[in-house]
This record gives C-alpha cells, sequence and structure tokens, in this order.
C-alpha cells in the first residue's frame, strides 16, 4: 500500500560529466545507460569575503527507450534538466562482500542550453527532424524489476534545448 505522504522525487539541472555508458542486462536483453551530472553551489564566505563554489556529481540510470535518446543527443558537458527518483540496489562484488549504491533513475530529461553545445546536435535543423521531435518527451514506459531489490521504470526524455526557457 502507498503511504499517501511520502514522495520520491529528484529535479536538478546540471551538466554531464561524460558520455552515457550503454549496457544490457544479461539474464533479460534490457537496455540500460548510466552517467555521471555534477551541479554547483555558489556560496559567499562573510568572514573571508570570498564566494566559494562546490560541486557535487550524481550518478544517473536510464531505462528502455531513454537510452536511444541518451546515446544520440548527451555528451560530456551537455546542460540537462532532469527529472527521477532516488533508488538504493545492493550487489555482493568479487570478493563477496555486500555493496550498496544510490542513485537517480531518470524519469525525463531535458536538453537545456544553445543546441551548439552539443557535439552529436551540431546541425540546427537535427532536434527538428529528430523522432523525440520538439515536444520534448520520448519513449514509453518500461517497468520491470531488473537490478535487485530495484522497481525499474521508463519515462519520457525530451529533446527542448531553445534558448528561451520559461524558467
Amino acid at each position: 500500500m502507498r503511504d499517501i505522504n511520502s514522495l520520491n522525487r529528484v529535479i536538478l539541472i546540471g551538466r554531464l560529466g561524460g558520455k552515457p555508458e550503454k549496457n544490457r542486462l544479461p539474464q533479460t536483453e534490457r537496455w540500460y545507460a548510466r552517467f555521471t551530472m555534477a551541479t554547483n553551489e555558489r556560496f559567499f564566505n562573510k568572514n573571508t569575503r570570498e564566494t566559494v563554489d562546490r560541486t557535487e556529481w550524481h550518478k544517473v540510470v536510464v531505462w528502455g527507450n531513454q537510452v536511444e535518446f541518451c546515446e544520440k543527443y548527451l555528451d560530456k558537458g551537455r546542460q540537462i534538466l532532469l527529472e527521477g527518483k532516488l533508488r538504493t540496489r545492493s550487489w555482493q562484488d568479487k570478493e563477496g562482500n555486500k555493496r550498496t549504491t544510490t542513485e537517480i533513475e531518470a524519469v525525463n530529461i531535458i536538453l537545456l542550453g544553445k543546441r551548439e553545445e552539443s557535439s552529436a546536435t551540431s546541425d540546427t535543423t537535427d532536434l527538428d527532424s529528430a523522432p523525440y521531435g520538439r515536444s520534448g518527451v520520448a519513449g514509453a514506459p518500461a517497468g520491470g524489476g531488473d537490478f535487485p531489490d530495484e522497481e525499474a521504470g521508463g519515462g519520457t526524455a525530451g529533446s527542448g534545448g531553445d534558448d528561451d526557457i520559461p524558467f
């Protein structure tokens, strides 16, 4: 039963740390991709009168149709808006030790910044003619539970990218 007073939602705006790595789960033949994303915060220290930048790195996983989108449009340094949920999973390493990680399972990805930022979208008509269109939505839910102790999801991926973002 779902607890009506709980919510697992993450919204980030940041830049990719590298090109997404596409993989397939051997037992189910299901595709997924992983990448890292950096978010930055700037603080002003009143005592030293200096600004301090702090970077936080996030692990992200995407499933299903979003993998194609990520492979085609996401590159190192690309700015995106990501919506997703936190997922924690456990496994045993080669030595038999129990390992745990927490990652963000992407539900929606929207490209931000100028189109020229990404080498994958160097042609200005590339996004307009993409199978994802300019609506910012692609893919379909891709349920399942491929990682241990984890309900896998899919969702939508976007390909916005205009400079006139309304927020």
